[in-house]
């Protein structure tokens, strides 16, 4: 009966999220510091959507991915931002159980996502540059559609297992999440059993993961950089890798936080958090900007369409 108990307390009780360990006078600074990143992140990728939904010159596969791309990086900052920032004016701290399950589901839901998306981006610009008389066949519609839908179900299917995986042990009485959000990691110090299978599952399904599509990435690159050192001219040359160069850089970012965040050893909570914090807000702030800085279409784009705008005020 006492079991019985403690489990259901387990699944009722709420959670603190203890958030970044600083004097309090700084709880302001953080603040303002999400708030400024957070309204990066919406400006951007809601000016992303936009500028790709309203130029046809942009209806092309890559742009397509890239459309997607900012999409999951809104709302997956979206998961994170507003309770954390909450959390920084509440003494409570707290969030429900159904919203710790939700948060976690939510946020590997499109993070996963994110990283096949980004490997269906590499093998976009591997058939463009390698293949490129045969890239409006190779890369249809209807394949660039099954891609996105496919990353979306292995995001689905992998948050599923990681979030069932999660909580499917009993937490001790102390409720306090060593996180500014719900992950696996700080839930996992709270459990009162063994946790040596969940470790292992834990880390086996982010290899699953995460090998697949930086191999998919990596194989894709390897043929980009063969084929473009063949091209006679310097310009050409250039053209070719400024192509590459954003995708490359978005890759660079979000794969080093996690590579950091769940494939090392779980002895520095701390800098996982400000890991976590650079690929769960500024990665999404930082995709668009690259995206459109070193983009000529994107610029032209953005520029007919606040000329548009101008004009019709």
């Amino acid at each position: 009966m006492g079991d019985r108990g403690a489990n259901n307390h387990s699944e009722t009780s709420d959670f603190i999220l203890v958030g970044f360990r600083v004097r309090p006078e700084l709880h302001v600074l953080l603040f303002l510091l999400f708030l400024l990143v957070y309204t990066a992140v919406l400006l951007g990728n809601l000016g992303m959507l936009a500028v790709i939904a309203t130029d046809p010159r942009l209806n092309t596969p890559m742009y397509f991915f890239l459309g997607n791309l900012s999409f999951v990086d809104l709302f997956y900052s979206s998961v994170i931002a507003p309770k954390a920032m909450a959390n920084f004016w509440s003494e409570s701290k707290s969030i429900s159980f159904a919203g710790c399950v939700a948060q976690l589901f939510l946020f590997a839901l499109f993070i996963v996502t994110e990283g096949f998306l980004l490997a269906a981006m590499a093998y976009d610009r591997f058939a463009a540059i390698c293949s490129p008389l045969l890239y409006s066949a190779q890369m249809s519609p209807r394949l660039c559609a099954q891609l996105v839908a496919a990353s979306y179900l292995c995001g689905c299917v992998a948050s599923v297992l990681l979030t069932s995986m999660t909580f499917s042990v009993p937490f001790c009485a102390s409720r306090a999440v060593d996180h500014f959000y719900c992950d696996t990691r700080p839930l996992q110090r709270l459990s009162c059993s063994g946790l040596f299978v969940q470790k292992m599952v834990s880390f086996s399904l982010s290899g699953v993961i995460i090998l697949p599509t930086i191999i998919v990435i990596l194989v894709s690159y390897v043929y980009i950089v063969s084929t473009v050192l063949r091209i006679p001219s310097a310009e050409g040359r250039r053209k070719a890798f400024s192509t590459c160069s954003s995708h490359l850089g978005v890759v660079g970012v979000l794969y080093g936080a996690v590579f950091f965040m769940y494939l090392t050893p779980d002895r520095f909570p701390e800098l996982s958090k400000f890991a976590s914090l650079c690929y769960s807000l500024v990665t999404p702030m930082l995709n668009p900007l690259i995206y459109s800085l070193r983009n000529k279409d994107v610029k032209e784009a953005l520029r007919r369409l606040v000329e548009k705008k101008s004009a019709l005020l």
